[in-house]
């Protein structure tokens, strides 16, 4: 008989692709049929390309890290190691606990790459995008996302998270990253509602305007508590969603910001 924990790591990369494919079609088709702003360059020629990174980070991801996130927990969770492996959490509590730290950690991240020079070098990649919608949720340089994970499989070490909640987390994140930087606009009274808990689509295209003090608010991936408590927030754009500039005032050139070997030599650029 199989092991709940064997199935887990069987399928752990079946239910990501799962959720990852069925959220970017609904927000694709979501934006295709009422987008909020009109795009600047064609769709296939961007996403072609911001697609073909989210590919190459994939298989990297895949190659350096055999066992993921997941498989990282299960070993935890066996060793006994880690805070919350110390204690008879139900399984729930152990869950939410997980979420809401590892958010929290995406969150601080968020900011030491805006803050710190080098690491802005690897993130601006992702905000040189001149256009926002859903690929630019998952368009960021490799050795970004290998950092990210570094630093995620460090926490999980030190957190003893159970397997279930790393899941869910990377499941939510993902569905965040897609959901809030599509290029569609919830009825307002529905985002003043939506936002008290989760990032929306308007709170974080703020945090993609070209005015730089936009640019560093609005740091959540998911929950939308930290920019409140870490006094990051700011509510809307001041030129509004449709008058907004997205993008860094200083890289306009078609073939740096949109092609793949553009973004993967863009740090390095001077």
């Amino acid at each position: 008989m199989i092991s709940w924990d064997s199935w887990l790591l069987a399928n752990e990369l079946s239910i990501r692709l799962g959720f990852f494919f069925g959220i970017f079609l609904l927000m694709g088709a979501w934006e295709t049929v009422k987008p909020c702003r009109p795009l600047r360059f064609p769709r296939w020629y961007r996403w072609c390309n911001n697609i073909g990174l989210v590919f190459l980070n994939s298989v990297m991801l895949r190659l350096l890290f055999p066992i993921a996130a997941v498989g990282v927990a299960l070993t935890m969770e066996q060793e006994g190691y880690g805070l919350l492996n110390q204690f008879e959490l139900p399984l729930l509590l152990n869950t939410v606990i997980t979420i809401v730290v590892l958010d929290m950690l995406i969150y601080w991240q968020h900011v030491l790459f805006h803050r710190i020079p080098l690491l802005w070098a690897l993130h601006k990649v992702h905000h040189a995008d001149p256009d926002y919608d859903v690929t630019t949720g998952a368009r960021f340089h490799p050795i970004e996302i290998v950092s990210s994970m570094l630093i995620k499989m460090v926490a999980i070490v030190l957190l003893g998270p159970s397997a279930v909640g790393v899941l869910i987390f990377e499941v939510l994140l993902n569905a965040s990253a897609m959901f809030n930087h599509s290029n569609i606009q919830l009825p307002k009274t529905v985002d003043k509602v939506v936002r008290v808990f989760f990032v929306t689509p308007d709170m974080h295209r703020v945090h993609h305007s070209q005015i730089r003090q936009e640019t560093d608010s609005n740091y959540g991936f998911a929950l939308s508590c930290w920019d409140r408590l870490f006094s990051t927030y700011q509510a809307q754009p001041v030129k509004g969603h449709l008058g907004m500039d997205i993008g860094l005032r200083e890289l306009s050139d078609p073939k740096l910001i949109c092609t793949v070997k553009g973004m993967i030599t863009l740090p390095f650029r001077r």
